[in-house]
């Protein structure tokens, strides 16, 4: 009784909003929404990385192209662009997986991501998605144990930035040079 009491004097409960970030490019400016409330493990520990400095001087070091097919080896074909914090610093743990089956994100354009090789094995590399990539949620093939990836957020502004980053010289999956990150904020 005393629960149902304070409930209702604490009155309705706010969802949580999505908590804007800025990325600060060499090639310009990208504004994302991380989604704390569907996706709290990895929109919190994105944030964690964000609050420490630790993508300062960090770089997008990766490109996923169809064309030209830069992904020989893989039977399933999608686009992102990869980023990861600063070399040289020390990260935090791997967090879970959160599948979009239990968050209800899905991999959209322009949705942002946690890399991981196994499940419960990300920790700070995240992608950003050039067009909708439904191979990268829970039951997608893109990953061999189906598991999909995490989605945790999208860019609101500066597409044309993703897009500059997506077309920019490469080898193999390597951006050449990789794309430093001058800051990345909350907003």
């Amino acid at each position: 009784m005393k629960f149902l009491l304070l409930m209702l004097l604490a009155g309705p409960l706010a969802l949580a909003q999505p908590v804007p970030v800025v990325i600060e490019t060499e090639v310009g400016v990208i504004e994302a929404e991380i989604d704390t409330e569907h996706a709290p493990i990895s929109g919190n520990n994105f944030l964690r990385y964000v609050d420490a400095g630790l993508f300062d001087g960090g770089q997008f070091h990766r490109v996923v192209k169809l064309n030209p097919d830069n992904q020989p080896n893989n039977e399933v074909k999608i686009e992102v662009i990869q980023a990861a914090r600063r070399e040289g610093t020390e990260g935090f743990p791997p967090i879970p997986l959160e599948r979009t089956s239990v968050t209800g994100l899905t991999h959209k354009d322009g949705t942002l991501s946690m890399a991981r090789d196994k499940p419960d094995s990300g920790t700070s590399h995240f992608s950003i998605c050039v067009g909708d990539q439904p191979s990268l949620d829970f039951g997608g093939k893109r990953n061999p144990d189906g598991q999909g990836f995490a989605a945790f957020g999208r860019v609101v502004k500066g597409m044309d930035v993703v897009h500059k980053i997506h077309n920019a010289p490469f080898e193999e999956q390597r951006l050449t040079p990789p794309i430093r990150i001058l800051r990345l904020r909350r907003k």
